[in-house]
């Protein structure tokens, strides 16, 4: 179902004043677009027995869908809840995004229960229930995020703190693996329509931007070619 207009009746919560930005949640869907578009060709550039490109694509497999699952696990735990109780009369809009999620588990849970095998032993055969929960993702993906973003973003904007959105920021953060930092920020930059200059402006501070670009982004351009099954330097 895609995006529809917020509910004409009732009192609109969207007529108050703007209380917080929540621009952060299109960043992150930028991501999870971005990675989940790309994700099928990275399991098919794996060559049957290659078992050293596989771990290192299901490792990425298993970061991409932990971060998913951990952005949904956030909104079922404080978003709705709060969304319910602040704008009543937006609930069939609610309604829709927790069935939408509870529809992106299932795939999620396909996926993260047919990676293991390919893993082990990449083939075509052990890569085909890995796409084909893929494309199930990208498919529920392509349902909710525009509905999300059209129906429940600009209403965080007038309902939610400033503190509150910065919880869901800082739940994400918290959801990275160690050692995972600087590859799901280069993630986030790739996903940016200029390439990411605009964000580390906004959201990094000028001495962390020069360590991205001085230790991060070497290390996230060496990952990237280990997914590609490229030569790294």
């Amino acid at each position: 179902m895609s995006a529809t207009p917020l509910p004409s009746s009732g009192a609109s919560p969207l007529d108050g004043p703007r209380t917080c930005d929540a621009s952060g949640m299109i960043d992150i869907h930028r991501l999870f677009r971005h990675s989940f578009d790309e994700a099928p060709s990275l399991v098919r550039g794996v060559r049957d027995g290659d078992t050293a490109h596989a771990d290192a694509v299901a490792g990425h497999l298993g970061l991409i869908s932990s971060s998913l699952h951990s952005h949904h696990e956030g909104e079922d735990a404080k978003l709705w809840p709060a969304l319910d109780e602040r704008a009543p009369s937006c609930a069939v809009h609610i309604e829709r995004m927790r069935e939408q999620h509870a529809a992106m588990l299932v795939q999620l849970n396909a996926l993260d229960a047919a990676v293991p095998a390919w893993r082990a032993a990449p083939s075509a055969e052990t890569a085909a229930p890995v796409l084909t929960a893929l494309d199930g993702i990208q498919a529920a993906l392509t349902v909710h995020l525009p509905d999300e973003e059209g129906t429940v973003v600009p209403l965080m904007e007038h309902v939610l703190t400033k503190d509150e959105v910065e919880w869901f920021a800082k739940h994400g953060r918290s959801s990275t693996p160690k050692g995972q930092t600087w590859n799901m920020l280069g993630g986030i930059l790739d996903a940016q329509p200029d390439g990411g200059d605009a964000w580390l402006k906004k959201n990094m501070p000028g001495p962390v931007a020069l360590v991205w670009r001085w230790r991060g982004k070497p290390s996230y351009a060496r990952y990237r070619a280990t997914l590609e099954g490229r030569p790294t330097a």
